[in-house]
């Protein structure tokens, strides 16, 4: 069984990083944090209900962006991107290196894309050897 997500992020491809950094954090009072590990940097915000944004400055094609990406808490993305292929889901992006972790891309039934990640700290599987 594939676990359930505990938590979703909205991530934004943007143009100018700086500029949606003055927008949002000036113009809609969200508090953002810089990260280091995309260039030039990366924001992310979380909104009082726990609802995360997350910002990199690279060029975004409406219908990509923005993406709703599903945090896997425990580790394990290799084991859930193998289940989603069991369960018939095309799989858009396998595993791959992410800013301090792995992510993986896939579509839903309508071709709405949703993405996986999870961080670098934790397994890629759990499954025992």
């Amino acid at each position: 069984m594939i676990p359930k997500p505990h938590r979703a992020s909205i991530v934004f491809y943007v143009a100018d990083i700086a500029r949606t950094e003055a927008f949002y954090r000036d113009t809609l009072g969200i508090e953002l944090n810089r990260l280091e590990g995309a260039e030039p940097f990366w924001l992310q915000g979380t909104l009082d209900q726990g609802l995360e944004l997350v910002f990199f400055e690279m060029e975004g094609v409406r219908g990509n962006t923005p993406a709703l990406i599903f945090d896997i808490a425990e580790g394990g993305i290799d084991d859930v991107v193998a289940g989603l292929v069991e369960k018939g889901v095309t799989i858009v992006t396998p595993v791959s290196e992410a800013p301090g972790g792995w992510s993986a891309d896939f579509l839903d039934p309508d071709g709405f894309g949703l993405g996986l990640y999870q961080s670098g700290d934790k397994p890629r599987s759990l499954k025992k050897a």
